[in-house]
């Protein structure tokens, strides 16, 4: 039988960003890996979340012989306090993400720097929300829609309009728990009061707050974020791309863009994209202009424009090693402020866009939507004209890269599948295709792999181990974020990967023409996940919390993956963490996080820091699903 050999191990991994230390080590600065050994061993309180600062009293912290704080909060008040907060700012950073979108919708013009590209889905979102569309100019409708999408961040009564999205069965567990999410700014703000000195003490309290903040993310901001990136840059569809950083060229001016914001990224593509710039480039001795991608920026300029994506979270620093960037250009989030004294040891010019995001020792360029275009074509040309100062003594370009197809949110999924056979198509399309494989045991199920790496463990390693077991075990895997780039940089994104699945799921890629694992885009995206579930669930006339699929953040790290993990909770769908949450220093809350939540959503955490015995208890609870499902 064909066997897929293109694999790139985690080992070779290791072994070209071992090289690229060198560089660090000779020029005498420090990288993650240094800083990292010099914060060991870890605070023990705050590992287990039983330190507060919430007040001057203190800070508290509660040990053998101070069970409670000065105020008198316990561990378990203090851990579920302090696992709010960290929801509460995850949600803040992915639904202001979606606000300064919004913002950017509401000034969208025929002639400006942002347009409508995808009028369809802006007309099906503006049917939803009830906004005429007769007769009416397109950027009418545009604007309407986005003063609609404003007030879901401040209303003053009602619930999220996206949450009349979820099937029946999950808007009733969310009306009977009272976790229905109001206004954006309203959950962000009461858990803060509700976190304040002087308030709630009840950690289950807490928990439910914490699963309501983060429905107003995942059923609200990230939702709204993904739905205007659609609007505003197109639906992502199924495109070829290439990743790691063999992706840099020698000979061309490179350029990366890094983080999560599409707005200031989409430009930058763009304006690399015009022959005058490529012709400029060539005046200064460069072949053109290579535009590459780190993190979720990465993702989201991979799917509509097949850029190609460098790296993930801990490569950030890799890509500047590599001496052959010209220029580094961050919006937001998962951004490290070291990047900026690193570039100072080469010729690269490191550059910050957004008032979110300003980092010492930046050139700023705060982005603004009517001139975005223009700035754009003027950092392209500044880059272009560092290349003639790269220093070739400090190069160093590792050489692996690999092939990827990339591109399948929900309406690729329903088309690809649609492309097979689809007997019931309907108005919403259909996954019965996906839904009579898993019946029929030629898949058994799906995960939704998602999430940063982490120092804490083997960099990469858990994703990699992970997902290699999956598909040897016949599950399919839907990923975003950073685990979607380590996919990429292993080979599993190549369709060729198919070799390395069991054969129920080699059978299916063969049927439908897709890599066993399906890209879908970044982290705010993980909202397209949600409808995924959901129309599986729709079409098989079950909760979400029935149907064999599951959530997977095997090396987790920022906050906005403690509001994430909630929502996917909240959903009815059981996630498996590789990283323990910081509330150790609480049993309540330890169970309150892997048992309580089940019977508020009928799902929960499953924790493991050893990736093989995590997927064997994935493997497990998927088993259990389909035996109570009777398949």
């Amino acid at each position: 039988m064909k066997t897929f050999e293109n694999v790139t191990s985690i080992e070779q991994m290791e072994a070209e960003t071992a090289k690229l230390k060198e560089m660090a080590v000779k020029l005498g600065t420090e990288t993650w890996e240094d800083r990292n050994k010099n914060q060991t061993p870890h605070c023990k309180f705050g590992e287990d979340g039983v330190c507060c600062k919430n007040c001057s009293m203190g800070p508290c912290r509660i040990t053998a012989k101070a069970s409670r704080g000065i105020c008198g909060a316990d561990a378990h008040a203090i851990a579920g306090r302090n696992y709010l907060r960290m929801i509460a700012a995850g949600t803040s950073a992915h639904s202001d993400h979606a606000r300064e979108l919004l913002h950017v919708l509401h000034g969208a013009s025929p002639n400006g720097s942002y347009r409508v590209r995808d009028e369809q889905k802006l007309l099906r979102l503006a049917n939803e929300w009830g906004v005429a569309t007769e007769n009416r100019d397109i950027y009418d409708v545009a604007h309407e829609v986005a003063e609609v999408g404003l007030m879901e961040f401040g209303k003053p009564f009602g619930t999220q309009l996206f949450i009349k999205r979820a099937i029946p069965q999950r808007q009733k567990v969310w009306k009977e728990q009272n976790i229905e999410p109001r206004a954006i700014d309203r959950e962000i703000a009461t858990a803060m009061h509700m976190t304040h000195m002087g308030n709630t003490a009840d950690a289950e309290v807490l928990v439910r707050q914490g699963l309501r903040a983060s429905l107003s993310n995942g059923w609200g901001g990230s939702m709204l974020g993904t739905e205007v990136t659609d609007i505003l840059f197109g639906i992502p569809t199924v495109r070829n791309t290439e990743g790691n950083l063999g992706v840099l060229e020698k000979d061309m001016v490179n350029i990366v863009v890094h983080g999560h914001d599409p707005a200031f990224s989409e430009m930058v593509v763009t304006a690399a994209e015009l022959k005058e710039l490529s012709d400029y480039a060539k005046t200064k001795g460069a072949k053109g202009i290579n535009i590459v991608g780190l993190c979720c920026t990465a993702n989201e300029v991979a799917m509509r424009h097949g850029v190609r994506m460098a790296g993930n979270f801990l490569q950030q620093e890799n890509a500047i090693l590599t001496g052959a960037i010209e220029m580094m250009c961050v919006d937001i989030q998962c951004i490290f402020p070291a990047l900026a004294s690193l570039s100072e040891c080469f010729h690269t010019k490191f550059v910050t866009s957004s008032s979110i995001a300003r980092i010492p020792g930046a050139i700023h360029v705060e982005f603004k939507p009517e001139t975005a275009f223009e700035q754009a074509k003027e950092l392209i040309k500044m880059a272009v004209d560092n290349f003639s100062k790269r220093d070739n003594s400090k190069v160093y370009i590792p050489p692996t890269k690999q092939a990827a197809t990339v591109g399948y949110p929900c309406e690729q999924i329903i088309k690809q599948l649609d492309g097979i056979t689809n007997s019931h198509v309907d108005e919403l399309g259909s996954y019965r295709p996906a839904i009579d494989a898993i019946k029929a045991g030629v898949l058994r199920g799906a995960v939704a792999i998602v999430g940063c790496n982490n120092p804490r463990v083997r960099p990469d390693y858990s994703h990699f181990e992970i997902m290699k077991e999956l598909l040897k075990n016949d599950v399919l895997i839907v990923a975003t974020g950073c685990s979607a780039q380590l996919a990429t940089k292993a080979g599993f994104l190549n369709k060729e990967a198919k070799y390395i699945c069991g054969a129920g799921l080699r059978r299916v890629c063969d049927l439908v023409d897709i890599p066993p694992i399906l890209h879908m885009g970044a982290c705010v995206d993980i909202s397209r996940m949600m409808l995924l579930a959901s129309g599986i669930a729709r079409d098989w006339g079950v909760d979400t919390t029935q149907i064999p699929v599951i959530g997977c953040a095997p090396e987790w790290m920022s906050e906005k993956a403690v509001s994430i993990a909630n929502y996917v909770v909240s959903t009815g769908i059981d996630v498996y963490l590789g990283i323990e949450p910081q509330v150790k220093g609480s049993a309540q809350m330890m169970e309150l996080i892997t048992q309580g939540t089940r019977k508020i959503t009928g799902a929960g955490y499953i924790i493991n820091k050893d990736p093989h015995e995590l997927v064997k208890a994935m493997l497990d609870g998927i088993e259990a699903k389909r035996a109570a499902l009777g398949i």
